[in-house]
Parts: structure tokens; C-alpha cells; sequence
């Protein structure tokens, strides 16, 4: 099984994770209470991450075009969302529920 280590407000976590499994749906059933407001959809940009290093996989059309809309993000960013767990992840979590003081947003599916 892949290893996650995530960089979070209140300090790093890691976790196994099953392969093949959406990487938000992996940090928040490991504690990590990353924002998702559009529940997966590639729309909202909220569950994005910054990848330290591993392997992400490619980037879809949706996320890619999603991304672009925004100016304030580097090479390594990725949204959770969109990321299906293949290899060991180190990353760091940009958008928690805990630090902006919202709710995490509805649940991503699981497909």
C-alpha cells in the first residue's frame, strides 16, 4: 500500500492508503480535514495540494483546464480530487475547514 504524508496546520500525518483511492477521500478518512466544496468535481480548486514529492499520476483535461484559471499556483500543484493514489505522496495541504473557519464542503464520492 502507498504512504501519504501530508503537511497540515496541526502537523504532519501519515498514513497507508489504498491504491487506486482518490486522495482527498484518503486525507480526510485520516484525519486531515482538507476542503472540498464542489465534492469532487474538478470545479472548486478548494481540495488542492501541493505535491513534495511522488508520483501523481497525469492531469485530466478538467483539472487542467480548472487550474489554469488560477494565477497563484506552481508546477506541483494538484487537486486532491483528481488524484488517485498510486505511489508514496508527500504533500502539503493548502485549504483546510479548521484554519478557514467553513465547513469542509460535501463529501467526494468514492468513483
Amino acid at each position: 500500500m502507498p504512504k501519504i504524508t501530508a503537511e497540515t496546520a496541526a502537523g504532519q500525518v501519515a498514513f497507508e492508503a489504498e491504491t487506486g483511492r482518490k486522495l482527498v477521500l484518503c486525507l480526510e478518512d485520516n484525519g486531515v480535514d482538507i476542503l472540498h466544496r464542489c465534492g469532487g468535481n474538478a470545479r472548486c480548486t478548494t481540495c488542492r495540494v501541493e505535491i513534495l514529492s511522488g508520483d501523481p499520476g497525469e492531469i485530466g483535461e478538467a483539472e487542467k483546464a480548472i487550474l489554469a484559471t488560477k494565477t497563484d499556483l506552481n508546477d506541483h500543484t494538484r487537486l486532491s480530487c483528481q488524484v488517485r493514489v498510486q505511489d508514496d505522496l508527500h504533500v502539503n495541504v493548502i485549504n483546510q475547514a479548521s484554519v478557514k473557519g467553513i465547513d469542509a464542503g460535501g463529501r467526494p464520492t468514492e468513483e
